[in-house]
């Protein structure tokens, strides 16, 4: 699952450079890719993986947490430093770089969490692995602030490419969608694939199944794809240092997080009705967004299949629900390259995001029905358990391609390359919106 970009204020330099080259903006660009392939992997795997060491169904989502407070705490910070930062080597890419090492050293937690537990005294033969949950929960966190750290100052980034050009900006926000489209293709048709783990066969081990080995190595990829992405950004795109104006030095020493934070705070007491209503609706959508998030391929496995974790039908439901993710990608990526063009033609970007939401609603009631039809088939013998009917399948692939809609046209309502499609008025009010959106996930999550 993406989260929300950074609420940064960007900060002007004393030299204002033009646009730079469109093949700079797609380097950069493509970082979304490795970010996004870790991204689909946690989405389609890391809540059925954490089960099978032993944590509860009901407290999985609690692991979640991490996404929208890192979003609240971490990118605003992130954002506020990197465009202050004075580096000899950019604003920017001291950053990528530490999020990009941080990514690693997370996901190789993550992937031994199993082993690492058991060489601590974790016993198999028990339901629960104490020592590999801690493991993997402190991993999960740090790789979800290390994709925060990453994802602000590369949206940032960009914006420093397009110089305030209206045309390239766009261009920048096309090749960001379309990377992160790829990321995501690429991250659940890994997750799909049951037979990943005989390209490594050292990853199944006494403490990791099959299952476990596959998610190692998935992230084996995730990891190589983000380093060399990363590399090539930090060797071929020119960076420059921050140059402050002369009022830019007064209060600069105040502290970093109080800064940002009061920047943000005073921007959010001036909200107007508008964006309120804005925001009420967000948390409406979290509501829904969450769940799926975080129980969607668990869904395939429980109910659609009706598996247990552990269970070769649990498994294959889950790998079942990691394709369907993988087409909700590609329909998202079409999907983001005509937002908006398809919003003039409904009447404007509010009829358009009206409309998604009953389309997400729609969707979400589908589950019930599919869910519904999956036990029905079970119970009178139409199918055995871990083998749905043909019509079943269709139904849940064709639940999560539709939801690509909705979610192309979240992601544009979060992105601040797309600010400058707010009426004027409310131009200002809507750099603050990422912030309280990641505060409406939170407390949406609770």
């Amino acid at each position: 699952m993406e989260q929300p970009p950074s609420s940064s204020l960007q900060v002007e330099t004393a030299q204002q450079p033009g646009p730079s080259p469109l093949r700079k903006m797609f380097a950069v660009s493509s970082i979304a890719a490795g970010i996004q392939f870790g991204w689909a992997l946690q989405l389609s795997l890391l809540t059925p993986y954490v089960q099978t060491l032993g944590v509860p169904h009901a407290w999985a989502s609690f692991i979640w947490l991490c996404g929208p407070i890192s979003g609240l705490l971490v990118q605003p910070i992130v954002g506020y430093s990197s465009d202050r930062c004075r580096s000899r080597f950019g604003r920017r890419r001291p950053f990528i770089f530490v999020g990009a090492i941080a990514v690693a050293i997370a996901v190789f937690l993550i992937g031994y969490a199993a082993d690492i537990g058991h060489a601590a005294g974790d016993d198999l033969t028990k339901k629960t692995r104490p020592r590999a949950v801690v493991v993997f929960v402190v991993g999960f966190w740090i790789l979800d602030v290390a994709n925060n750290m990453l994802q602000g100052p590369c949206r940032a980034f960009l914006g420093d490419l397009a110089a305030g050009d209206h045309r390239k900006t766009r261009t920048a926000n096309a090749f960001f969608s379309f990377f992160m489209a790829i990321g995501n293709v690429l991250g659940y048709a890994a997750g799909s694939y049951d037979k990943l783990h005989r390209a490594f066969k050292f990853t199944q081990t006494e403490a990791c199944d099959v299952f476990c080995a596959n998610l190692k190595s998935c992230f084996f990829f995730s990891i190589v794809l983000l380093l060399v992405l990363c590399f090539v950004v930090l060797i071929c795109v020119d960076d420059p240092q921050f140059t402050p104006r002369g009022d830019d030095n007064n209060g600069e020493n105040d502290g970093v997080s109080g800064s940002c934070f009061g920047e943000l705070w005073a921007a959010f007491k001036g909200l107007k009705r508008p964006m309120w209503l804005l925001m009420v609706v967000t948390a409406i959508n979290w509501v829904a967004w969450f769940p799926y998030m975080l129980f969607d391929t668990d869904w395939m496995g429980r109910e659609v299949y009706g598996g247990k974790v552990g269970e070769k039908a649990y498994d294959s439901g889950v790998h079942k629900g990691a394709l369907g993710l993988m087409l909700n990608s590609v329909v998202l990526a079409l999907m983001s390259l005509t937002v908006e063009p398809l919003g003039r033609f409904v009447g404007g970007v509010k009829w358009l995001w009206g409309i998604v939401n009953v389309i997400l609603a729609v969707c979400m009631a589908m589950t019930v029905v599919i869910t519904r039809a999956a036990e029905h088939e079970r119970k009178n013998g139409v199918s055995a358990v871990g083998h749905p009917s043909v019509g079943v399948q269709v139904a849940a692939l064709t639940f999560f391609s539709v939801l690509g809609v909705p979610l192309a046209v979240r992601l544009l309502s979060a992105s601040p390359l797309h600010w400058h499609l707010y009426t004027p008025p409310l131009q200002e009010q809507a750099k603050v919106y990422p912030w309280v959106s990641s505060m409406l996930q939170l407390s949406c999550h609770r």
